[in-house]
């Protein structure tokens, strides 16, 4: 299996790019996209000067808890900025959306409670509300991390999107909000009450 069909397996159609997407990703904005890739893992993210995203992490089962996960993300964290990344909310009837976010808590990231994100998937049409977790180095406020994010989803996510599918993701105002008084939970609490009962 290539690493495409690794990822494509692994996650949910409606949040998986076309692989035209990404190759033109890594082609055109190889400055800025990249893939790290190992037997066992497919790691695709984008730095740029400020911060990181992290498109897409994927560890083979056969090899989950061998560390793998957590040498991908001290790699990151070495380079010193801020890391962000989207999540489902989790799914209690899918284990694995439970253990994805007790791994990034024990990485240290937390929720960006004042960030709403809610895109709709042009492969299924359905729209997809996400949570945003960030590590940050110097304790970046969630303002910032909006910023980045806002930057990061018209640089990369809808980059090139009306050539690649026929059709335009929605704007960054249609999909990302900022509101300090949002009405969220933090994400990772529910994982330390599921735990309790």
């Amino acid at each position: 299996m290539n690493w495409y069909e690794k990822l494509n397996k692994y996650f949910p159609v409606e949040e998986m790019k076309s692989r035209e997407h990404m190759e033109m990703l890594l082609k055109e904005k190889g400055d800025v996209y990249y893939k790290d890739e190992g037997p066992h893992h497919v790691l695709m993210y984008a730095e740029f000067n400020e911060f990181i995203f992290i498109d897409y992490v994927y560890v083979s089962s056969q090899s989950r808890g061998q560390g793998i996960g957590h040498k991908l993300m001290e790699k990151l964290k070495a380079k010193q900025k801020p890391i962000i990344l989207e999540v489902e909310p989790v799914d209690y009837e899918d284990s694995d959306s439970e253990k994805r976010l007790r791994f990034y808590q024990r990485e240290g990231f937390e929720h960006a409670q004042s960030i709403g994100y809610t895109r709709r998937s042009l492969a299924t049409n359905e729209v997809n509300p996400m949570e945003i977790l960030y590590w940050s180095p110097e304790d970046a406020d969630e303002e910032t991390i909006y910023k980045q994010m806002r930057k990061m989803y018209e640089d990369i996510h809808t980059y090139k999107d009306k050539e690649l599918y026929g059709k335009s993701y929605q704007s960054a105002d249609e999909v990302l909000s900022y509101d300090q008084t949002r009405d969220s939970d933090d994400i990772f609490e529910g994982l330390e009450e599921e735990d309790k009962a």
